[in-house]
């Protein structure tokens, strides 16, 4: 993947000298609208990149938990930086819509069909790997890439077809509005992530339910799931057992890191074990902690 991404930062360097020369010969705010659209996705392509290379790295004395964060850290950077382009991309439409100009549809049409090769086959390059949630802001991004370049030829051919010079500016608001709306979701997700919020397809009070279904616990509290990278889920809590022996212990502890595991694909676990019958003395995920029926 990480060839992927290095190819991919050539052809769209490429591709942004072309759009934003033949933009301004053939006077579209459209095209110059996509050019410096996808010279942003220069950085945030070698962002992603740098990250992908980083989070194959082994733990260290001081990144303990090596660098699966990387990519995240990518994903929130580039959907920050999609988001002032955006901005701008709307700001320079309208300001085109107020004045407008001829625009040389020949140059736009063929120029966006060049862009669509480019797009779509970077778009169809990382398609496979878009789980990640670094390489699925580079796949959206250059997934609505090509959808607009697409709505580019269609705004040439509208005003080949009925001199409707404004289409172009029309064009520019709606990129604008698209990669405004597709970086919003990247950054939420990214956040949520790096302030260690609990996964989206995971739910508290399943987990502790299915905890208490293991023989021999008897109340659970105290947890905390967090993502720390692409398929790689936390979890760490406190879990009331009664007085045994410790092998008796570490069958327990084997049968919670399995179920675990096997329903909710949390895979790296910390668990501390305290009597059943002490006081409780840290703090509860909910009011009350979830106690075995009975207990």
């Amino acid at each position: 993947m990480t060839a992927i991404l290095g190819t991919a930062v050539v052809a769209t360097f490429a591709l942004v000298a072309v759009e934003i020369v033949a933009g301004y010969a053939g006077h579209s705010i459209a095209l110059v609208s996509d050019g410096i659209h996808n010279l942003t996705d220069v950085p945030t392509l070698v962002i992603s990149w740098l990250a992908t290379r980083w989070a194959r790295r082994p733990p260290t004395e001081e990144k303990t938990y090596g660098y699966h964060r990387a990519g995240i850290l990518a994903a929130f950077v580039n959907s920050m930086l999609l988001a002032l382009v955006a901005v701008f991309l709307i700001y320079e439409s309208i300001q085109r819509l107020r004045a407008p100009v001829e625009v040389q549809t020949g140059i736009m049409l063929w120029v966006s069909l060049a862009a669509l090769v480019v797009n779509g086959g970077i778009t169809l390059a990382v398609h496979g790997g878009r789980r990640d949630l670094n390489l699925r802001a580079v796949w959206l991004h250059n997934l609505f890439d090509s959808l607009s370049n697409v709505a580019i030829m269609a705004g040439a051919l509208t005003i080949r077809w009925t001199s409707a010079t404004w289409a172009d500016s029309a064009i520019g608001v709606a990129i604008g509005g698209m990669v405004l709306w597709s970086s919003r979701g990247i950054l939420l997700e990214s956040s949520h992530i790096l302030l260690e919020g609990l996964p989206r397809s995971i739910h508290l009070e399943e987990v502790a339910k299915a905890m208490l279904r293991v023989e021999g616990v008897q109340e659970v509290h105290d947890i905390h799931i967090w993502t720390l990278g692409t398929d790689l889920n936390a979890l760490s809590c406190h879990i009331r057992i009664p007085d045994m022996h410790m092998e008796d212990s570490e069958k327990i502890l084997g049968g919670i890191k399995d179920v675990l595991a096997h329903d909710f694909h949390i895979t790296h676990t910390t668990v501390q074990f305290e009597r059943a019958g002490l006081p409780a003395d840290a703090g509860l995920y909910m009011p009350e902690p979830v106690r075995r029926s009975g207990a």
